[in-house]
């Protein structure tokens, strides 16, 4: 690399460790720019995924009043994102690169739909919670909207498998796994969205240390380790610069960022074909 490139990644580590912590879809950025510097998809997959660990721990750090109290929780659900993130760290390491190539694109328009969508989806998921909140204060049973973290069995069963899905996906391909997750949490659970994305830094850090893990271990040799290091750097400053001031920052500017450079890596994976 020269060292344009090597200032461009690190750039690119701090807008995706912001992003990260505040929208959850940072390997939109980092992920398109290793490609287009020619790393194979397969290793930027990988070096992405240890890179970001530093900023997903200053994010997590970062939202710990919202964390604060969910311990007994996070313990349930780390299982779930442990599973996951083998089982997706797996495929990516055994499955031929060129199955890998051939599913990313389509993983890579999903994390876009998601993008986009999450505006009209945090946007329902208030107002579902307003609704519970209402007829609470009514005086009718909705025991889960007055005491959030009290789920039914059934409920915790949902909940597990919706982190266990998502963190198959995040072990494979992180791209907006954060989006993800905050969705099927919002629907599942009752807390505040500012709660759940506490939660989902957390658990988001879990499956990219348990995938970082996997990759170092039985795909070693696959890891571009400069990369991995300069994401790494400027992830943990963006981590930490998210989780302080990045509510302050123009989502939408945010989004049509990501939306670009998603299309930039679905164009130039498509070239590789």
């Amino acid at each position: 690399m020269d060292t344009l490139q090597i200032v461009l990644i690190l750039l690119a580590g701090v807008g995706a460790g912001a992003i990260n912590a505040v929208v959850g879809s940072g390997t939109l950025i980092t992920f398109p720019a290793l490609v287009a510097f020619g790393v194979p998809p397969q290793t930027a997959t990988m070096s992405n995924a240890i890179g970001l660990i530093p900023g997903n721990i200053a994010s997590s750090l970062g939202y710990r009043e919202e964390i604060r109290g969910q311990g007994r929780r996070l313990l349930g659900w780390v299982p779930a994102s442990v599973l996951g993130a083998l089982t997706g760290a797996y495929l990516l390491v055994h499955l031929p690169e060129t199955s890998f190539e051939a599913i990313v694109p389509a993983l890579i328009v999903v994390a876009l739909i998601m993008v986009i969508g999450q505006p009209a989806l945090q946007s329902y998921l208030k107002k579902r919670k307003a609704a519970a909140a209402a007829a609470a204060a009514a005086g009718k049973e909705v025991a889960e909207a007055a005491e959030p973290g009290h789920e039914s069995v059934g409920r915790k069963i949902a909940v597990f498998l919706a982190i266990y899905a998502t963190a198959v996906y995040g072990g494979y391909f992180a791209a907006a796994q954060g989006i993800i997750l905050i969705g099927l949490l919002g629907m599942l659970l009752t807390d505040p969205l500012q709660r759940i994305n506490g939660i989902k830094n957390v658990l988001v850090l879990v499956v990219n240390a348990v995938a970082a893990a996997s990759y170092i271990i039985v795909g070693f040799e696959k890891i571009n380790w400069l990369a991995a290091l300069l994401v790494a750097i400027g992830s943990l400053f963006g981590g930490y610069i998210g989780a302080r001031v990045g509510r302050r920052l123009n989502p939408v500017v945010l989004r049509c960022i990501i939306v670009v450079l998603g299309l930039v890596a679905l164009w130039r994976i498509l070239q590789i074909h």
